[in-house]
């Protein structure tokens, strides 16, 4: 396993810049508008939480994966949706103010969903001996990594908004470029088991990816959501935030395993290709619709 002081630092420093570009972004509005239109977000958390998770565990169970790489999967399953879902979501024409208050609140519900799944795909999947516990004690340092630089962002957005604005862009850049290198690193830490494993995990990670999009892009049509919300949804479902995922798995203060990171690393490719793609097709499809209030 990693102790690499290097990564030790870098991990958490890493994912602290892009919760920071996110906290830039976010203002308390964010926030009240669920409480003034609550079904969307209620109906997306429940995709996000109880659905995927269920969705991958199932996934998992036909295809027989080894333990790590499943707990990997599961890890993914539970993480909130990406950023970058916001840009794909605007792309697409999607709601974006859904995106964003749904980027929030699930960000929040993870630290306590995270944890409390993990932990159970540890005691499924993994022997005894096996285990490497992410025990709830662990859930302050998430917290600290996780929401502590999004309420800086927060911060100064509210009483510096010029300056938020002027470091947003350089801020997305900076996060792009974490995202690119954490990737590389939960290859390089794991380079022959990911190789070895290539074909296997890249075939479910696009099941569960294309899996994904469909629940959150269905699921709210059934719901009777309009269609910028469903577009909306479906972007925050279908790209999760693999960056806190490879974080969690390489950290060596708490999974410390390369090889469960590597499923978020290649779903994190991925996704920037289907959600393309999911935008292009439902925009072709719903064009004189999307084509009202523009």
């Amino acid at each position: 396993m990693m102790h690499d002081p290097l990564l030790t630092l870098f991990l958490p420093g890493a994912l602290g810049v892009i919760m920071l570009g996110l906290g830039l972004s976010l203002t308390l509005a964010d926030f009240t508008r669920v409480a003034r239109y609550p079904r969307p977000v209620l109906i997306g958390l429940c995709c996000q939480v109880l659905i995927l998770p269920l969705l991958c565990f199932v996934m998992l169970k036909l295809a027989g994966l080894a333990p790590a790489l499943a707990v990997g999967f599961m890890l993914l399953a539970a993480s909130p949706g990406g950023t970058s879902a916001n840009l794909f979501s605007h792309l697409a024409h999607g709601d974006v103010a859904l995106n964003i208050s749904l980027t929030a609140v699930s960000s929040m519900v993870a630290i306590l969903s995270m944890p409390l799944i993990v932990n159970l795909s540890l005691l499924y999947f993994m022997d005894a001996d096996q285990a490497i516990p992410l025990q709830f004690g662990k859930v302050l340092q998430v917290f600290v990594i996780v929401l502590g630089p999004v309420a800086i962002g927060m911060l100064i957005r509210r009483f510096q908004p010029a300056f938020a604005a002027k470091m947003d862009k350089p801020v997305r850049l900076l996060s792009g470029l974490f995202l690119a290198l954490i990737i590389v690193l939960a290859f390089a830490n794991d380079s022959l088991g990911a190789l070895d494993h290539f074909v296997e995990i890249g075939l479910l990670a696009l099941l569960f990816n294309l899996a994904s999009m469909a629940v959150g892009y269905w699921v709210p049509r059934l719901m009777k959501l309009n269609l910028r919300q469903s577009i909306a949804i479906g972007m925050e479902i279908g790209i999760h935030n693999g960056t806190l995922a490879i974080a969690l798995a390489l950290s060596p203060a708490l999974l410390n395993s390369p090889t469960m990171a590597i499923p978020a690393a290649i779903y994190g490719i991925l996704a920037f290709f289907t959600a393309a793609a999911f935008g292009w097709m439902i925009n072709r499809l719903h064009k004189q619709e999307l084509s009202v209030k523009e």
